[in-house]
């Protein structure tokens, strides 16, 4: 089996909010992209923090319980440790077999990291990336390879201040969706696989009564990811995130077509949360 791309691994983990990304893409018309993008003021989560997803995959008709993923905040004096750790069930990994492993270290003050360590395992596909970021000279040293004892180290210079993919999904959380209108475009930075790409997310409003399996209803705050037509995703594919409408703004459920088929991403527990889940309908 040919290795997936790599909107497809980072889809079957379900990482939340993560935004699609393409070499080459131009900058969306009305959209203004700051020359820094340095600091956020963290008043959404905090150390103790472990969310768990679950991935469903639909493919003729049937939907298949792909695998989970699992994202948690560690304390670690001035930074926070952030992890996710991404895993196929073994009813699915006769089609499949991922171990994806994501840490972040990223700075309290900023939230930008200055850590960033990628170790997968998906079929038989191995990647091993270990980046250290100085966010003041924007730079960037990535020690790549298959594995960490075959990694070579590159250098590479950054355009302003960058996030990595797991620290920008809790950048995303700390923005405030209860001061967006309805179709506002925000601009990210992220570098990953010794890239770096400007990237936008679409605010699409609240919504009333979102339906999570397991927990009932919410109230949320809908994003749209933008998404590159190609071999997972076909011309005008949405994905669509239900963030709760609350101070955690924690992601509740996330649903995409795929190229056949499609994923749906659904919380499947959560516990550490800095403030009670008040979005949730009782």
């Amino acid at each position: 089996m040919n290795r997936p791309s790599i909107k497809y691994n980072l889809l079957l983990l379900g990482l939340p909010l993560l935004l699609a990304v393409s070499a080459n893409r131009p900058s969306p018309q009305g959209v203004s992209w700051p020359s820094e993008l340095c600091q956020m003021d963290n008043n959404t989560f905090m150390a103790g923090e472990e969310i768990v997803y679950k991935v469903y995959y639909n493919w003729n008709f049937m939907w298949l319980s792909a695998g989970e993923v699992s994202f948690r905040v560690y304390d670690n004096d001035e930074q926070f440790h952030l992890s996710a750790r991404g895993r196929t069930y073994s009813s699915y990994e006769w089609f499949f077999k991922v171990r994806d492993n994501y840490d972040s270290y990223i700075d309290k003050a900023t939230l930008l990291p200055t850590l960033s360590i990628r170790d997968i395992h998906e079929g038989n596909y191995k990647r091993y990336d270990k980046v250290s970021f100085d966010q003041k000279q924007h730079r960037a040293v990535s020690l790549k390879g298959h594995s960490r004892t075959d990694a070579s180290a590159a250098t590479f210079e950054l355009d302003g201040c960058i996030h990595d993919i797991l620290s920008v999904l809790y950048y995303v959380r700390n923005l405030d969706f209860d001061a967006m209108h309805s179709g506002e475009q925000v601009p990210v930075k992220i570098f990953f696989d010794r890239k770096s790409y400007n990237l936008t997310m679409k605010y699409l409003g609240k919504e009333a009564n979102t339906k999570v399996k397991g927990y009932g209803r919410f109230k949320t705050h809908k994003v749209s990811p933008q998404l590159i037509a190609g071999e997972v995703f076909k011309e005008g594919d949405e994905m669509t995130v239900y963030v709760s409408a609350d101070q955690n703004k924690i992601p509740v459920l996330i649903e995409s077509p795929v190229s056949v088929g499609s994923v749906k991403v659904v919380l499947k527990s959560y516990r550490g949360l800095k403030y009670p889940l008040t979005s949730q309908i009782r």
